[in-house]
């Protein structure tokens, strides 16, 4: 008798267009935008205009190097448009301009003594000022090593004396722990997918809701239909709904995106886990809310909340210390948690298992809040 109630309710759900939208469509728009701007973020899509007023071959060969160490699209602009670059600094439309004055190529060759110099206008409040000073800063250390290395060799010291002269004291053992390298894909992805798991509620209340208006849950107590069936058999339609829902946006993500899943077991008992969970408290609440705005603006603040809080939208280790302990507290942490252990870093089942009993935990309070409610719920259908 439940997977009757559960085929009349994917009946209804494919006939909606609004369900696709909600918690297919939607979430796909989502992972498309913050993938494209994350991903993109530091990339040599980035110009730097500058104006070379030298003209000279080591000018040129400065503009090149600092292409090369900067990955900055490098973009010329005339001379005579200095002042109206300036201008659009000070207005805000632009962030920086590198200016190379007269006399570098004379100045960088060491003439009459003096230290060449380039002039950088710059917006404070860029967030791209500091990468462009640190890239200049980088070419500044390497002309300055070329300048100590020509000096060495002029005072007779030989390769290998000049090459332990120039290296650095420090040496950064780079021992990276990850199975993989860190994705953006593999923030974003999981991350929307978990967001829009929460959203299937949006469908559970106007469904529960709507038979109670409806008087069909009234009627349902002059049938045999034994009233838990009703409720198991709802909580399975959006049991699959939820799990149809990951498995597309998991599925976009690696096919569109390139998306590393990990190793497929933990990734499906993980969604089976997830999609409980969200369910479950997705049917706490139907039987809490008195009406479907209340019920919209509870699934807003568990959706979005959790959104934020568990570290879905960015990196959980960017919040501040007392929100990363909130989040502990919020089972959309411990999926996205789960997600990034098993495409990042090579995680198999086992080592998910504290999430996996979280997202149980979270499942089984949700489900129990519901049986103890859903005798009111039917009484007050009855009223």
């Amino acid at each position: 008798m439940a997977l009757s109630i559960a085929m009349k309710e994917w009946k209804l759900l494919l006939k909606e267009k609004g369900t696709f939208f909600w918690l297919l469509l939607m979430p796909v728009l989502f992972i498309i935008l913050f993938g494209s701007v994350f991903s993109h973020l530091g990339s040599s899509s980035i110009s730097l205009p500058y104006i070379d007023l030298d003209r000279t071959q080591a000018s040129q060969s400065f503009l090149d190097s600092l292409a090369q160490k900067s990955g900055f699209r490098l973009e010329a602009k005339d001379a005579s448009t200095l002042d109206d670059q300036v201008d659009r600094i000070r207005n805000g439309k632009m962030s920086s301009l590198l200016v190379i004055p007269q006399g570098f190529a004379d100045e960088i060759g060491g003439a009459g003594g003096k230290q060449a110099s380039v002039e950088l206008y710059s917006d404070s409040s860029s967030n791209t000022v500091a990468a462009v000073r640190a890239s200049l800063e980088n070419v500044a250390n390497d002309l300055r090593e070329t300048k100590i290395d020509g000096a060495l060799k002029a005072a007779g010291e030989n390769v290998d004396q000049r090459k332990q002269a120039l290296a650095s004291p420090l040496l950064i053992d780079d021992k990276p722990q990850n199975a993989t390298a860190v994705n953006t894909i593999a923030q974003v992805v999981p991350g929307y997918t978990v967001m829009f798991v929460f959203y299937v509620t949006i469908s559970m209340i106007r469904r529960f809701l709507g038979d109670k208006s409806s008087g069909m849950t009234a009627r349902l107590r002059t049938t045999r239909l034994a009233p838990l069936n009703y409720l198991l058999g709802m909580w399975l339609a959006y049991m699959v709904v939820a799990l149809a829902q990951c498995a597309v946006l998991l599925g976009f993500g690696h096919f569109v995106y390139g998306l590393e899943l990990g190793n497929v077991a933990a990734i499906v008992v993980l969604v089976i886990l997830l999609a409980l969970c969200g369910t479950g408290i997705g049917l706490a609440l139907c039987m809490l809310v008195r009406g479907e705005n209340q019920g919209m603006a509870f699934t807003q603040l568990v959706a979005m909340g959790g959104a934020v809080l568990g570290g879905l939208w960015f990196p959980a280790e960017l919040m501040p210390k007392t929100m990363r302990t909130i989040s502990h507290f919020i089972p959309q942490y411990w999926a996205q948690s789960a997600f990034q252990d098993i495409m990042l870093r090579g995680a198999h089942l086992g080592a998910i298992l504290p999430s996996l009993g979280v997202l149980a935990a979270f499942a089984a309070a949700g489900l129990l809040v519901a049986l103890l409610r859903f005798r009111g719920f039917m009484k007050s259908a009855m009223s």
